[in-house]
C-alpha cells in the first residue's frame, strides 16, 4: 500500500496571494474565530440555522429559540458568515458547507471536542512547555508529571472527550490490523499502552486460543482488566504494570507478537529509542514487533496532515512536553538505532494510519 507522501505537499509556496491574505486574517483573529463558532454550535445556533433548510431563517425568527439577545444572535451570526460557517440571502441565514461539516462530520465533532474539553484551556502554555519540556498546561486539570498518570480520573468531560479522540482513530485501524497481525498464526501477544484494553479485546474475539499480556500504568490496567472482564475473557490476559521508562524493570518475555498503538508518540525521541531496546531485548529473531501510528508525511491529504501537526502541540502543552505526532523519517531513524529493521510498511490503513512490522536486525 502506497502513500502520497504529504512532506511534498509542504516543499511549494503556492497557495494564491489573495487566499494567503485570508489565512493570515484567519490567524490573527484566531481567538473570536474559536469562540463565536464555539457559541454558534453550543447555544444550537448552527442546529437552528440547518432544520430551516434550504429556506433559511432570520435572526427574530432565531432569537425566541435560545437564551441570546436580538444583539448577541446578529453578532455571533455575522462573525458566521465571515468564519464561512453560514451564509445569507436576503435577511435569512444557512447553514454553509464549513458549518455542515462542523455539525455533521464525525471526525471534525471529534477534534473540536477534544480541542475544546482537553486543549483549550491549557493551549497558551505553548510557550511555557516548550521551554521546560513539560505540559504546563496540563496543570488546568491537576498536579501530575504526565497526562497519563491522571487519565484514569481525568474530570468530566475531558476524559470522556479524551477517550473518544484516541478511539476514533485507532478503532478504524483495527479490521485490518488484526489480519496483518494474526498472518503468522501467533499464540502470544504483548499489548504495550492497552490503556482501555480495546485492541487486546479485538485480539481475543478475532482468536479463541490467543493469550495477551497488557503492560500500562495501573490506572489504565484497571480500566483494561474490567472491560476484559466484563466481556468473558477473564484467564486469557496477564496485566504487568509497568513503567516503560523506568529502565531498571523488564518487560515480560515469551510473546509472538509486540504490538503498540498509538503509543510511541507519547514519547520523546529518546524515550522511543530506550522503549524500542526493550522490546529488543526480549524479542527473538521470530518475534514481530508491529507498531501503529500516525505519520504528517504519510497523509494522503494536507488537512489530514494539518490536523496531524496541530495534535503534535497538544502532546507539546497537555500530554508530556516532548514528544509529538512525528515525521515518519525522524521515527524510522529511532526504529534503526534501537536496533531493528522495517520489513514492512502498509500506509493509508483506517483513516490515517500507517502500520510498521519490524524485526532484529
Amino acid at each position: 500500500m502506497n502513500s502520497n507522501n504529504a512532506k511534498n505537499m509542504f516543499e511549494t509556496d503556492n497557495i494564491k496571494a489573495l487566499d494567503a491574505l485570508d489565512r493570515a486574517h484567519l490567524i490573527a483573529f484566531a481567538p473570536y474565530v474559536w469562540e463565536a463558532s464555539k457559541l454558534l454550535i453550543e447555544k444550537g445556533i448552527l442546529n437552528i440555522v440547518d432544520k430551516s433548510g434550504t429556506d433559511g431563517i432570520s435572526i427574530e425568527e432565531i432569537v425566541p429559540q435560545t437564551d441570546l439577545s436580538h444583539y448577541g444572535v446578529r453578532v455571533l451570526l455575522e462573525a458566521g458568515l465571515g468564519i464561512g460557517l453560514v451564509y445569507r440571502k436576503a435577511d435569512k441565514y444557512l447553514l454553509a458547507k464549513t458549518g455542515y461539516f462542523m455539525l455533521k462530520n464525525e471526525m471534525t465533532k471529534v477534534n473540536y471536542e477534544f480541542m475544546r474539553d482537553v486543549c483549550a484551556e491549557g493551549a497558551e502554555s505553548l510557550e511555557s512547555s516548550i521551554y521546560h519540556s513539560k505540559p504546563e498546561g496540563l496543570k488546568v486539570f491537576g498536579n501530575w508529571n504526565t497526562l497519563y498518570e491522571g487519565l484514569s480520573v481525568l474530570p468530566e468531560p475531558a476524559k470522556t472527550s479524551w477517550l473518544a479522540f484516541d478511539h476514533y482513530y485507532s478503532d478504524n485501524t483495527f479490521e485490518v490490523a488484526l489480519e496483518l497481525v494474526f498472518a503468522s498464526n501467533p499464540k502470544k501477544i504483548l499489548d504495550i499502552g492497552g490503556n482501555t484494553g480495546k485492541w487486546s479485546l479485538q485480539s481475543l474475539h478475532y482468536n479463541p486460543e490467543v493469550q495477551v499480556g497488557i503492560v500500562d500504568l495501573p490506572g489504565q490496567l484497571a480500566m483494561a482488566e474490567k472491560n476484559i472482564d466484563a466481556a468473558g475473557f477473564k484467564g486469557r490476559v496477564q496485566y504487568y504494570n509497568h513503567n516503560v521508562l523506568d529502565n531498571s524493570l523488564s518487560l515480560p518475555e515469551g510473546y509472538d507478537i509486540i504490538w503498540m498503538s498509538q503509543f510511541l508518540d507519547c514519547f520523546s525521541d529518546d524515550e522511543i529509542v530506550g522503549i524500542l531496546q526493550k522490546c529488543h531485548k526480549v524479542a527473538t529473531a521470530d518475534t514481530r514487533v508491529f507498531i501503529n501510528e500516525t505519520f504528517w508525511d504519510r497523509q494522503k491529504f494536507e488537512t489530514s496532515a494539518f490536523a496531524l501537526q496541530m495534535t503534535s502541540l497538544y502532546f507539546t502543552t497537555m500530554a508530556n512536553g516532548n514528544s509529538q505526532m512525528y515525521d515518519s523519517q525522524v521515527f524510522y531513524k529511532l526504529i534503526e538505532q534501537a536496533g531493528f529493521e522495517i520489513i514492512k510498511t502498509h500506509d493509508n490503513i483506517g483513516l490515517s494510519h500507517t502500520i510498521l512490522e519490524l524485526k532484529k536486525k
